[in-house]
């Protein structure tokens, strides 16, 4: 059984803003996210200096203690954006979301890095102040995935996804099979991020970060000669996906329909991206939906402004979609999300897609010779007028993974 799956909802919460109107004129204005962070002068060990907040994000007000206090903030801004995201759907207070057959797929790098403060000091000093009865429900990687499924009552089938920058890619493709083999009817899919040093320091401890620290609107440069690492950002997105018949007899307009997910490994290396795998990824991906390369009309790249994964990532491109493939990548705007960047980008891309109009890479300017010959969408936004969307996100471990969007 194989069954249509579209999008009823989505929301995001992002550097740039919470809603397309804000991030599409932080898009059209040449605004990015990143900021110099002046508190992370205290670690001396970190050579960077730049990231992408979230600021003036906080759900003190909006939800009660007893519901937030299994929550971290990544926790938080997930539970945040599934919330717009049923609202927008139309689902919020339906009691199909407690009836077995309606689930999350999400994912986040990991949890809340602070709460794992507390098991440290014991291990450390034989005693912990800070431990209490949910440091280790913030603290897990499926932290997110679990607050979502309490906030709103869910019954039905839980998909954790913690693959660092595929976590929200891979939770919008295992969200769409389960709909589409007949698992579920309506899945909440995405991922969350927030922002903290030890993520940073994971890239800054592999010379991967940029040191742009007194140019934060000049970095980071995805597919740029002069690209010299990546920034670290926070967010959240979530997709509502429900089966199309479902969507149709209760009146829901679809924002989109997923017809394509492809996912493999490297099975080479940890942290050096392989673009023969890369590529077959996108094939599998086109395969699944049925399409001609040539019927993809943009592609949302992963581009996180590293040597290695902008040439493989480009070069494979290349290889499957061939040189007039048109190519951005969101990262210029708002950093590297992580468990994140796969929804956000999503989320942002469906949008575009459905408005026909596509923002640049911000910060590029003139691409590395090395990288594949590509259409990169450089310098102003590109009108285009096109059916479907490809959005892509490699990971850490080799994991790879290809979405296609159709617009509706």
């Amino acid at each position: 059984m194989s069954r249509r799956v579209v999008v009823t909802g989505m929301a995001g919460l992002t550097a740039l803003g919470e809603d397309w109107p804000s991030v599409r004129q932080a898009f059209a204005e040449g605004r990015t996210g990143i900021r110099a962070m002046a508190d992370w002068a205290r670690f001396t060990g970190i050579n960077t200096r730049l990231a992408a907040p979230v600021e003036g994000f906080s759900i003190e007000q909006r939800y009660p203690r007893k519901k937030t206090r299994t929550m971290g903030r990544v926790s938080q801004m997930a539970v945040y954006v599934a919330e717009k995201a049923l609202a927008g759907a139309g689902l919020l207070d339906d009691p199909v979301l407690k009836g077995g057959r309606a689930g999350v797929a999400y994912g986040s790098s990991f949890g809340s890095p602070d709460a794992v403060l507390g098991f440290y000091e014991l291990k450390k000093d034989g005693a912990s102040r800070h431990l209490n009865a949910t440091s280790y429900i913030q603290m897990m990687s499926h932290s997110a995935l679990v607050n979502i499924g309490l906030f709103f009552g869910l019954t039905g089938r839980m998909i954790p996804t913690s693959s660092a920058c595929t976590s929200g890619s891979q939770g919008i493709g295992f969200a769409y099979e389960a709909i589409r083999l007949g698992r579920a009817e309506i899945m909440i899919a995405g991922g969350a991020e927030e922002l903290d040093i030890t993520d940073t320091a994971v890239f800054d401890t592999l010379y991967a970060t940029s040191l742009y620290n007194d140019r934060p609107g000049h970095s980071p440069r995805p597919y740029d000669k002069d690209r010299d690492g990546l920034v670290i950002g926070e967010g959240a997105g979530a997709l509502i996906l429900e089966e199309y018949e479902h969507a149709r007899a209760r009146g829901a307009v679809p924002l989109a329909e997923i017809v394509g997910f492809g996912s493999n490994s490297d099975g080479s290396h940890v942290t050096q991206p392989q673009a023969d795998t890369m590529a077959q990824a996108l094939r599998l991906a086109l395969d699944d939906a049925g399409l001609a390369p040539g019927e993809i009309g943009m592609i949302s790249g992963h581009g996180t402004a590293t040597e290695w994964g902008d040439i493989a990532e480009t070069q494979a491109t290349h290889a499957v979609m061939g040189s007039s493939a048109r190519l951005h990548s969101l990262k210029g705007h708002f950093g590297h999300s992580l468990g994140a960047c796969g929804a956000i980008e999503a989320w942002l891309g469906i949008e575009m897609l459905r408005e026909g109009w596509f923002c640049p890479t911000a910060n590029l300017a003139a691409v590395d010779p090395r990288c594949g010959a590509l259409d990169y969408v450089m310098g102003a936004p590109r009108r285009l007028d096109t059916g479907y969307l490809m959005s892509n996100n490699f990971a850490f471990g080799g994991i790879n993974t290809s979405l296609i969007f159709k617009k509706m």
